[in-house]
């Protein structure tokens, strides 16, 4: 895979109670990235280990529709989002203040 396609395959961190949650517990630290609409398993694991050098053990992957929003009689929708929960190996930890 190519470096240009894999710095286009993480958007930002999903900063949310859930996902706080997942992170601190259990034996195996996972991390909820937003990922691009087509990117694919193989994709997101190459791209977190090329940018932050840890070791991903797997990748789980999960399309987030958009909520449909009302505003008086306008209706609307938010935008779909793709989750990507990266599972880190043993011992690997990811910090975000130390990007490459």
């Amino acid at each position: 895979m190519k470096a240009e396609r894999l710095l286009q395959v993480i958007l930002a961190p999903v900063i949310t109670e859930k996902a706080t949650f997942i992170a601190e517990s259990g034996a195996k630290p996972q991390i909820a990235l937003r990922v691009a609409p087509d990117a694919t398993k193989p994709e997101v694991k190459a791209a977190v280990e090329m940018l932050f050098k840890v070791e991903v053990d797997s990748v789980s992957v999960l399309n987030r529709k958009g909520k449909v929003k009302r505003s008086g009689r306008f209706v609307g929708r938010r935008k779909a989002n793709r989750i990507a929960y990266v599972s880190l190996k043993q011992g690997q930890e990811l910090d975000f203040t130390e990007v490459n």
